[in-house]
C-alpha cells in the first residue's frame, strides 16, 4: 500500500511517521509531499531513521512534486496549513480588536482558515484523483475539517475528515478504567470542534457517570469548562466548547498574551535542529507539545478499516449527514463515531439530541454553510454574512469590522481580494 502524506514537511509528520512505522505493517511506501524542499529534505530523512528504527519493511520517499508523489498512491493524508504559521498567528490575533475569540478554528480566525485553505484543498484533491489509484482515500486533517471535508465531498472526492479530540477522550477514559482504548465506543456527536461525548459504551455499558462521578474535576479541568456545565448535560464536551461556554473569559485572557501560534513556531524551530541531529531515530517528547496527540493511530487505524483489515473497529470522523442528525440536511458533514470498510465509513445509530446542543450544531452548521460558499465564490458580503452568522459574532457592527480586518490580513492568500 503506498501512502502520500501531503503536507509531509511539517514538523508534526514525524508522529504521523511513527504511527505507521510502529502500526502500519501494511504500508509499502510512504512518501512525504511539501514545496517547502529544504524543510521536507530534514523530516523525510529523520521519517525514514524512525521506518529502520522499528524495522518496517516498507521505504520512505519524500519530493516536491505534488503530481510525481501521489501517482499511483492508495490514499492521501492531507494536512496543510496555507500560510503557516504566520497566517495562524493573524487568525489568533486579529478578532481580539473586535472583542472576539481569536482562535484557528473557531470563529472568524477559523472563516480566515476556510477562505484560504479551500481552494487549495481543492486543486491538490482534483490532482489526487487524476493520478492516484482508482478508488483512493482522501484522509483529511486539514482544519477546519468539517468545512473543508465538505468542499471534497461536493465536488465529487472520496473523502473522509478525521479529528483527534473522540481519540484523545477514548485514551483518557480507557485509562481511568483500567480497559483497552478499543474497548471503549463512545457515543460523540456534533460537528467538528462542536462535539460532545454524551456515553462510554464499555461492553455495551454506558460509564460515563461512573467517570463524571469519579472524575468530574480533573475531566472539566482537561476541556476548560465548568463542572456544573457537564453535570448539567451529562455530557462531555470538547475542549473547544470552552470558546462558546466561557467566550468573554478567553477574550480577556488573550489580550496582551503570546498567542499558541507563537508558541508552536518556537517549537517547530527547535524540533527541526533536533531532526537534523543524525543519531535521533525516535520522535521527541517535545513533538508532544507540537499538538496533535492520537492523530496517527487515528489514521492509521481509519486507513486500516477502509482497506478492510479490520471492520469492526469505531472511528470518530467527519461524513455526510444523510440522515443521522434529522435536524440537519442530509448534504451536512457531522462529526459522529462510525464503523469503516470498503464502503467507507457508516456512522454508528444516535440517540435523540437535547435542543440546546442542537441548536447549537445546526446554528454553526448555518455558518459553515455560509463559510463554505464564501471560500468557493469570494466577495465581501459573503464573508460579512457568514461572521454575522456565527453566534460568536453574531452582531453587525463586530462582522463589519471583522470582514475587513479578515481579508486585509489574508489578501495574499485570497484571490479575489487582490
Amino acid at each position: 500500500m503506498k501512502i502520500a502524506v501531503i503536507g509531509g514537511g511539517s514538523t508534526y509528520t514525524p508522529e504521523l511517521v511513527d504511527g505507521f512505522a510502529r502500526l502500519g505493517t501494511t504500508v509499502s511506501e510512504l512518501v512525504l509531499i511539501d514545496p517547502a524542499a529544504e524543510r521536507l529534505d530534514v523530516v523525510g530523512a529523520f521519517a525514514a531513521r524512525i521506518f529502520a528504527h522499528y524495522g518496517h519493511p516498507g521505504k520512505v520517499t519524500w519530493t516536491s512534486d505534488l503530481d510525481a508523489g501521489v501517482t499511483d498512491a492508495d490514499a492521501a493524508v492531507i494536512q496543510l496549513r496555507v500560510g503557516g504559521q504566520r497566517a495562524r498567528i493573524s487568525d489568533e490575533t486579529f478578532p481580539l480588536d473586535c472583542g472576539c475569540v481569536g482562535q484557528e478554528t473557531t470563529g472568524a480566525g477559523g472563516l480566515a482558515k476556510a477562505l484560504r485553505t479551500v481552494p487549495v484543498m481543492l486543486d491538490v484533491a482534483a490532482r489526487i484523483r487524476d493520478r492516484a489509484k482508482p478508488g483512493a482515500w482522501i484522509v483529511d486533517f486539514t482544519n477546519p475539517v468539517g468545512i473543508v471535508t465538505r468542499a471534497l465531498l461536493d465536488a465529487g472526492h472520496q473523502a473522509v475528515g478525521l479529528c483527534n479530540v473522540a481519540i484523545g477522550f477514548q485514551r483518557r477514559f480507557a485509562g481511568h478504567l483500567g480497559v483497552d482504548p478499543g474497548a471503549v465506543v463512545l457515543d460523540h456527536v456534533g460537528l467538528n470542534h462542536l462535539t460532545w461525548e454524551r456515553a462510554a459504551y464499555v461492553d455495551g455499558v454506558d460509564r460515563l457517570p461512573d467517570l463524571l462521578g469519579a472524575h468530574l474535576s480533573e475531566i472539566s479541568d482537561m476541556v476548560d469548562v465548568p463542572a456544573e456545565i457537564i453535570t448539567m448535560l451529562g455530557a462531555v464536551p470538547s475542549y473547544y466548547l470552552s470558546y462558546f461556554y466561557k467566550h468573554d473569559e478567553h477574550v480577556r485572557e488573550s489580550l496582551g498574551q503570546r498567542t499558541r501560534g507563537q508558541r508552536v513556531a518556537e517549537i517547530e524551530a527547535i524540533l527541526l535542529d533536533m531532526y537534523r541531529d543524525v543519531t535521533l531515530t525516535t520522535k521527541p517528547a517535545l513533538l508532544g507539545e507540537r499538538g496533535g496527540a492520537y492523530y496517527s493511530e487515528a489514521a492509521v487505524g481509519l486507513l486500516g478499516s477502509l482497506f478492510g483489515l479490520d471492520d469492526t473497529a469505531v472511528h470518530s470522523v467527519n461524513v455526510r449527514n444523510d440522515g443521522t442528525l434529522p435536524f440537519l440536511p442530509d448534504s451536512a458533514v457531522i462529526e459522529v463515531s462510525a464503523r469503516a470498510g470498503l464502503r467507507g465509513p457508516d456512522p454508528l445509530p444516535v440517540a435523540a439530541v437535547p435542543p440546546d446542543l442542537a441548536g447549537l450544531i445546526s446554528h454553526v452548521y448555518g455558518y459553515e454553510e455560509l463559510a463554505l460558499d464564501a471560500a468557493l465564490r469570494g466577495g465581501r458580503d459573503r464573508v460579512y454574512r457568514a461572521l454575522l452568522a456565527h453566534p460568536l459574532i453574531g452582531q453587525h457592527s463586530r462582522a463589519d469590522a471583522l470582514a475587513d480586518r479578515l481579508i486585509a490580513a489574508g489578501r495574499e492568500h485570497l484571490a479575489w481580494a487582490r
